[in-house]
């Protein structure tokens, strides 16, 4: 090979390499492009779930703007900050007292949901944990203030359904302004103390006894008046009868049952009775 033919060969080849190198940044400058397009598309989706609302922010402020359910497109620079909106339920166990100043431990169950209309609300002022900053603290305290106005028999026997509407009349006055929907308050269990809860059974029982011996009292009675009232109908019965029965009634009666015996085809003697009465004597004979 030639000197001439080397200086020709080394030309191409870098001429070549140029060619490569013109090539190269404007196919990363497309992918890079291509990659922004397609990272800005995907910011421009906003995903809430079912039973859920997006709360838009940019920039950490809250827009006021609430998603439903399901995919949308939004400002890219928005953060969508999804919330449930499904019923939930709040367990309490709590020491409360009553108005004797007795301490009972207390059951319920509070069922409660965030209102959609007030979900970015919520979230600005409350936060998405507004379960143990608002509901919680709320919940002990509604508690705690009613049954406080109440005995404790009224709280173990018939006045529960009117503890529990109270309890939920001021949950819903307190949670309802801070946008969050009580739906109902269920005591599931209340415990006395073992002293109390053998005083007021004992009670009950001597209530029911009493109930149950009047109910007897009355039955006696009702029976006597029944006794009476039969008693005074056979009474006017007789009196009815051996008034319309004469002497001569049953001296009539005694001919006709002396005549239907003559006239009888049975074998037997008859005897007319005597004079006093003229009733017949029967003798079969043997």
């Amino acid at each position: 090979m030639t000197a001439f033919q080397q200086g020709r060969g080394d030309d191409e080849l870098q001429a070549y390499a140029a060619r490569v190198r013109s090539f190269l940044p404007r196919g990363l400058g497309g992918v890079a492009i291509l990659a922004l397009v397609l990272v800005f598309v995907y910011a421009s989706v906003a995903y809430v779930p079912a039973g859920h609302v997006g709360v838009l922010t940019l920039f950490g402020r809250v827009t006021g703007d609430v998603l439903p359910e399901g995919t949308h497109f939004v400002n890219p620079f928005k953060a969508n900050n999804t919330m449930s909106i499904r019923t939930q339920e709040l367990k309490e166990t709590a020491s409360v007292p009553s108005d004797e100043g007795l301490v009972m431990t207390l059951d319920t169950s509070l069922l409660f949901r965030l209102s959609p209309e007030k979900a970015a609300e919520v979230f600005q002022k409350i936060g998405p944990n507004f379960v143990e900053v608002v509901v919680e603290p709320t919940l002990r305290s509604s508690i705690r203030s009613v049954t406080a106005s109440h005995s404790a028999n009224a709280l173990y026997t018939g006045g529960r359904e009117q503890v529990a509407q109270q309890i939920y009349t001021e949950l819903a006055s307190q949670l309802g302004s801070k946008g969050i929907e009580v739906q109902n308050i269920l005591l599931r269990d209340i415990q006395l103390p073992q002293m109390l809860k053998s005083s007021i059974e004992a009670k009950q029982q001597a209530e029911q006894d009493a109930l149950r011996m009047a109910f007897v009292l009355q039955k006696e009675k009702q029976e006597a008046d029944r006794k009476r009232i039969e008693a005074q109908g056979i009474r006017d019965f007789q009196q009815t009868v051996s008034q319309g029965i004469s002497q001569q009634l049953l001296e009539w009666k005694g001919i006709e049952a002396t005549e239907r015996l003559a006239t009888s085809t049975n074998s037997k003697v008859v005897l007319i009775g005597n004079t006093k009465n003229g009733l017949p004597l029967i003798l079969e004979p043997k």
